[in-house]
């Protein structure tokens, strides 16, 4: 099998408008939850979120390309400037015979959903632009990655609600280990805050009014977010042949069904895909430095994924650095794996590892190093990333330091 690393990343989130500010609010352990912005926010009960404030999309495209373009597509499209330029990497040739696109989203074009509905049901309107079905789809950008990058390859969208992004990486590494592709584009996107967005979310009774607190036993519930992660994904030995800078390995990679409740989070599907994610990376749980918790700041999935932890690590579970980024970017709910893929290369890369702000007083259900508030210097050789879905879907990530 092929080893696979990542040679370029990209984002745009409310904490920064590329990694380099990503990571310094990781640093200084920022937070972007602001006061929501958008048509009709005070009809809504919960108006706080992780917004893009001050988001400018005819700086970045055409008219003619905004009227193709949702605003998760945009987010997309940045992110993956920033990781291909970094990466150097030229898709041509042979290679773009090879090379797709694999992104995660749950909600796709939720904006364009969103004005659509209004525009009809609201306004009284008969008529729709012509491009809005292509403008909403799932894979729309996925579709507008493989055009601007010319991706000839396999490419598809992955929607498997708040595990999208992992599941859409985990693909995307199998696709280059196997020798099927020597390059892929892997993340995910999501722009949900939006009056639909947030009122769907808000009837689930499970965002917080005031911050997200991840394992703190004063925790009132999850923050949405927006925006984007992308990276390039390379096979080793042909990153190695161009001199392209590697930031991590990602070494392994599962996925699992809780097979039990449609949104109650289960210990033993947690547990599972964070054994499997190490069988596949050949470690041992002494080996992991570092989680990159789910940690929505929900009282059942922060209970649930440390009793998981704590049965995977067993006597290494109280050693262990677990943090929620979360806390300072939201829950991207699509996108929030990629995101939190930042987290995981800058411990290994630069040896710092993200705090969970906000915590305050800690919960006996929850007794783990949860790096509370403030960066922490560490070295880190290995760490995982998880992601655990409504309707029992997980998908754990392993990276390695190279």
């Amino acid at each position: 099998m092929k080893r696979v690393v990542i040679t370029g990343a990209g984002t745009v989130n409310a904490l920064g408008n590329n990694v380099a500010e990503t990571f310094e609010a990781f640093r200084e352990g920022r937070c972007g939850i602001s006061q929501l912005d958008f048509r009709d926010v005070d009809r809504l009960s919960v108006q706080i979120g992780a917004q893009m404030h001050g988001w400018d999309p005819a700086a970045h495209f055409s008219r003619q390309q905004l009227s193709l373009y949702d605003r998760f597509t945009q987010f997309a499209l940045i992110a993956a400037r920033e990781a291909v330029a970094q990466s150097g990497i030229v898709f041509d040739g042979e290679l773009a015979l090879e090379a797709g696109a694999v992104l995660g989203t749950a909600g796709g074009g939720l904006n364009t959903h969103d004005e659509n509905y209004r525009a009809v049901y609201a306004e009284g309107k008969n008529r729709v632009h012509p491009f809005v079905v292509p403008k909403l789809m799932h894979n729309a950008a996925t579709s507008h990655l493989s055009i601007a990058f010319g991706l000839l390859g396999p490419s598809f969208t992955v929607a498997s609600a708040c595990a999208s992004s992992n599941h859409a990486m985990g693909q995307a590494f199998q696709l280059i280990r196997s020798g099927a592709s020597r390059a892929m584009l892997a993340g995910g996107s999501e722009a949900m805050l939006c009056f639909g967005g947030v009122k769907v979310w808000e009837s689930l009774r499970v965002l917080s009014n005031d911050a997200c607190r991840p394992f703190s036993a004063d925790r009132s519930g999850m923050v949405q977010g927006e925006g984007a992660g992308i990276f390039v994904f390379e096979e080793y030995e042909h990153a190695r042949a161009r001199g392209a800078e590697i930031l991590a390995e990602v070494t392994g990679f599962a996925m699992t069904a809780d097979a039990a409740d449609i949104v109650v989070p289960a210990r033993q599907g947690a547990a599972r895909a964070m054994a499997g994610a190490l069988r596949d990376a050949r470690l041992a749980p002494g080996d992991v430095g570092y989680i990159n918790a789910h940690g929505t700041g929900t009282a059942a999935n922060d209970r649930t994924e440390c009793a998981a932890v704590a049965e995977v690590f067993a006597d290494h579970a109280r050693g262990l650095m677990i943090s929620s980024t979360k806390s300072m970017h939201g829950h991207l709910i699509g996108g929030t794996g990629a995101v939190e893929m930042l987290a995981c290369i800058m411990a290994l890369r630069d040896g710092v590892v993200p705090p969970t702000i906000g915590y305050r007083a800690p919960d006996p259900d929850c007794p783990l190093d949860v790096v509370p508030n403030t960066a922490r210097r560490a070295r880190v050789d290995a760490a995982i990333s998880n992601a655990f879905a409504f309707g029992g879907l997980n998908a754990v990530l392993a990276l390695g330091r190279v």
